[in-house]
């Protein structure tokens, strides 16, 4: 795994949210870096916007790369936590991704909690033509994954895993705890 903060090592599940420092952020980034780069350094790198997009820049520019997109896509109907989800991922501007035919892609996001959003979204980047197509997140909250599967089965690159609701520090409730 990675030098990121892990759970508590007592097998215990956290009560209320985890709230990430930026030095987390940081740490995470890294780590993804590190885990991206023992499969070579994508050609481009894409966030998915909101959240997705302050670890993918910071990844870009840990990897050199220089190439970063967006595309926006959410499940959340709310940033409030615990926020309840649509049952599909919803889309906007898919052609923000640009011509990324041929190309090694990174598709980054801030959060899994199902994998469904990633996996949506992994499939709309695949669908423009890149040579491979390779996900990294911060974190899965493991309490909303599928039972039978486990993350890394479907994600390519994890910094952390845990069992709650993960606040960001670019998030307004961040400020309000």
């Amino acid at each position: 795994m990675s030098p990121f903060p892990a759970p508590a090592s007592d097998g215990a599940e956290q009560v209320g949210p985890l709230y990430l420092t930026w030095d987390d952020i940081g740490l995470a980034t890294t780590a993804l870096a590190q885990q991206t780069l023992a499969a070579g350094v994508p050609q481009a790198v894409v966030g998915i916007v909101r959240g997705g997009l302050i670890p993918a820049v910071w990844i870009a520019h840990r990897l050199g790369v220089h190439d970063v997109r967006t595309i926006e896509v959410t499940r959340t109907t709310s940033d409030a936590v615990n926020a309840a989800k649509t049952l599909l991922p919803t889309v906007r501007n898919p052609a923000s991704l640009g011509d990324l035919a041929g190309l090694d892609v990174l598709l980054v996001d801030d959060i899994a909690g199902s994998g469904t959003t990633l996996a949506h979204t992994a499939q709309m980047v695949g669908d423009v033509g890149p040579a491979r197509v390779r996900t990294a997140v911060l974190a899965v909250n493991r309490a909303n994954w599928p039972v039978g599967s486990e993350p890394h089965d479907r994600i390519d690159h994890i910094a952390r895993l845990t069992t709650t609701w993960v606040v960001f520090p670019w998030e307004d409730q961040h400020d309000q705890r």
